[in-house]
């Protein structure tokens, strides 16, 4: 410096470097080629209406694009005074821009122009000149820029000589050569760029905002919002929500896709048109079709029909090639009244809960980073209790875990003693079940009986004799009504018979049979029943209380077992040729048919009617998917063997699959793995042939098999009153195990 006549140029990077041109945005000019666009990941401010927002834009497009570059004599330049075009809406919220109270305080940081006359300088030391490209990102910052030369947030710069603040209050520090505030962000202390623990600090502070405002704590969620620097969600994803849930249908859709269709970005979580980020494989035409679906309804409220038939055929027809659903919805149209109309529709209306609705659904369309999923914080959780549940191999409760420490089930709460066994029946049991109810068990088997147990004195309550004078055949099933007021028995003697359980007596007895009647199901209302045969003729019927058939499926086959889901819409049936039969329970139409290449002895639905379980004669039990038609998972195990042997879900919330098998022993697998909980003796060394789980009570399963006994199984502390009650009633003592 000191021989030199003039003094060495300095350059700021950031301040005096040339700030690269801002193309017009695809709003602006839509006849501007894309691949001509320069992607940013700014995020437009919208806190103006879209109406505004688009002549704002139309007005831009008279300003001078051009860059301004910097001398050293010129007084330095704001970002904030740049003309930012409106940009591509960011997948990911970045931090709320500097407040303007910095921006004034930079303004009075001295310019380029306190440097010294030429050979001199300030009383500090000049920093050194660093390079451009550690310039474009923050330590630490993994954000991506969506290949655009300078990230800013949500459409705006901060300024570069300002500090990152909270409510604009904190003073603003010295820059460093350009790098303390870097893309509109103040640089962060390690404190703040560090990870929350491995989770993202944004993402987990996003959360906590949601969380707070659903648990109704809206001052402490503001709080938040303030000390952490994050937003919940753009002013554009806000200004969307507002216009969603006003009825404001069209700027809904500006800010949904933008002022073009970007049709070519179906399905790709891409937004060209400068409207909202979507998620991955989101359909546009779906989405717009359930915006203008809300706003053909409620001009129908509105008794607006002239503009609804307009939006029919104007709007949602081009957008949607359903001719049923569009049949549907122009019908509509002839309602008498709002009443019909919101019935027939299923439609609460646009003071109801319909618009939030259509919300919640267009959410599930979009960026989760953009717009965080309903309810997050309470799903992850969630998430966590059933991964700790499907991982615990003996969890048998309906009570939910506790959140303050990690999760554990004993097996001494599992119920694997016999706390009793019952005598009554003088030959092989082949059936038990308990009631809904859980208060009942019927036991039924070869000697021609089905026997009805109290479950409080342990005692038989009712005999149900199948006995008749000519021969003695044994009753193989039995099904109870869905108020547990009523009881079918299928028999060897081709007889299926419908009893009253409260007194005993038998109320009707179908015509008899073909061939043994192997199977029974009652329809969900209670009115009527299937039964399954193993003939060809009437094999599969539903009959009325009267004993009436209603329908016969009529198909050739030999029935082995049958099911009807809970909610009433399938029915499910196997036959003697390996084959699953699977029916439209509404319209009695075959939806389709399985071969299992081996037989299938027993059958039976989830709760949720969406998995079956199958038992195979040769020792294996599959869960199955109803809808995806495919094996779930197997559980094996079991000896095969060539009696029928049935298995069933049980436990809290169906979490165990348990079944007996032909040597007597009892298995119990965890539903969601498939691994074995436990192997028990059950009833060796002859076969175990059925099992049944206390509905009510998942410290309790039966199991019967050939040794005419009935065991009743709970844990440790449930089988000393289970013990008691016995010793007060007439049975006798407990046999060997």
């Amino acid at each position: 410096m000191g021989g030199k006549s003039s003094a060495p140029q300095v350059v700021l990077a950031d301040d005096n470097s040339p700030t690269p041109s801002l193309p017009p945005s695809t709003s602006d000019d839509p006849t501007t080629s894309t691949a001509s666009q320069q992607t940013t990941s700014t995020e437009p401010s919208a806190q103006l209406r879209p109406s505004d927002r688009t002549e704002n834009l139309a007005t831009d497009r008279t300003s001078n694009p051009s860059s301004s570059v910097q001398n050293e004599n010129a007084a330095p330049v704001h970002t904030n005074q740049l003309q930012l075009p409106q940009g591509t809406q960011s997948s990911r919220r970045r931090r709320r821009e500097a407040s303007p109270a910095n921006s004034r305080e930079a303004q009075d940081r001295p310019s380029f122009d306190s440097l010294g006359p030429q050979g001199e300088t300030t009383d500090e030391p000049l920093p050194k000149r660093r390079r451009r490209d550690h310039m474009m990102r923050l330590e630490g910052d993994n954000s991506n820029t969506n290949g655009g030369p300078r990230p800013f947030t949500n459409g705006s710069a901060a300024d570069n000589l300002t500090s990152k603040s909270l409510n604009g209050l904190s003073k603003a520090v010295p820059a460093v050569n350009g790098s303390e505030t870097i893309n509109g962000h103040a640089k962060k202390t390690d404190a703040e760029s560090s990870a929350y623990f491995g989770h993202d600090r944004e993402e987990v502070s996003r959360l906590l905002i949601q969380a707070l405002s659903d648990l109704g704590y809206s001052s402490s969620a503001d709080a938040l919002v303030q000390e952490s620097g994050y937003d919940l969600e753009s002013p554009t994803v806000a200004a969307f929500r507002n216009a969603v849930l006003q009825g404001e249908w069209a700027d809904a859709e500006l800010l949904l896709f933008g002022d073009r269709d970007g049709s070519e970005d179906e399905g790709t979580g891409k937004n060209n048109g400068q409207g909202l980020v979507l998620a991955e494989g989101a359909q546009k035409n779906d989405m717009r079709f359930w915006l203008r679906q809300q706003k053909f309804l409620e001009l129908l409220e509105a008794r607006d029909t002239g503009r609804a038939l307009m939006v029919l055929r104007t709007e949602l027809t081009p957008v949607y090639q359903n001719v049923h659903k569009l049949h549907f919805l122009s019908s509509l149209i002839m309602c008498p009244s709002t009443e019909e109309l919101m019935i027939k529709a299923e439609w609460d209306g646009a003071h109801g809960q319909s618009r939030h609705i259509l919300l919640s659904e267009l959410s599930k369309c979009l960026s989760p980073s953009l717009m965080v999923p309903e309810h997050r914080l309470a799903v992850l959780l969630d998430q966590v209790k059933q991964s700790r549940i499907a991982n615990c191999l003996y969890h048998n409760t309906e009570v939910s875990s506790s959140l303050y420490s990690d999760h554990r089930c004993d097996r001494e709460n599992f119920p694997l003693e016999v706390a009793a066994e019952l005598h009554q029946h003088t030959s092989e049991i082949w059936f038990i079940a308990f009631s809904h109810d859980g208060t009942r068990l019927v036991s039924c088997g070869a000697e021609g009986t089905a026997l009805i147990w109290d479950m409080q004195t342990l005692q038989v309550i009712h005999t149900l004799s199948h006995t008749l004078p000519e021969h003695t055949q044994g009753v193989c099933f039995a099904s109870w009504s869905p108020d547990d007021s009523m009881l079918i028995t299928c028999s060897m003697d081709r007889y299926a018979r419908l009893w009253d359980t409260e007194t005993g007596q038998i109320l009707r007895q179908l015509s008899r049979f073909e061939e043994p009647v192997s199977s029974c199901a009652w329809a969900p209302d209670g009115q009527s029943f299937v039964t399954g045969c193993l003939y060809k003729e009437r094999n599969l019927c539903q009959w009325n209380l009267n004993g009436e058939m209603v329908y016969d499926w009529g198909r050739p086959h030999r029935i082995q077992a049958i099911a009807l889901s809970n909610d009433g819409s399938l029915l499910v049936a196997t036959d003697t040729e390996n084959h699953l039969h699977v029916y439209n329970f509404t319209t009695r139409e075959l939806e389709y048919e399985m071969d299992f290449k081996v037989r299938l002895t027993s059958v039976s639905f989830t709760k949720d009617s969406n998995y079956i379980l199958i038992s195979k004669i040769d020792g294996e039990i599959r869960l199955f998917s109803i809808e995806n038609r495919k094996s779930i998972r197997t559980f094996a195990g079991q000896k095969p063997g060539k009696f029928v042997i049935r298995s069933v879900f049980g436990g809290a919330d169906e979490s165990f699959v348990i079944s007996g098998s032909d040597d007597g022993y009892v298995f119990i697998w965890h539903k969601e793995n498939g691994s074995i909980v436990e192997k028990l003796e059950g009833h060796r060394p002859g076969c175990c042939n059925s099992v049944s789980w206390n509905p009510k009570n998942p410290r309790m399963f039966a199991t019967a098999g050939d040794d005419q006994r009935v065991r009743i199984w709970c844990n440790q502390t449930a089988s000393a009153p289970v013990l008691h009650r016995r010793h007060r009633s007439t049975l006798s003592g407990p046999g060997p195990v």
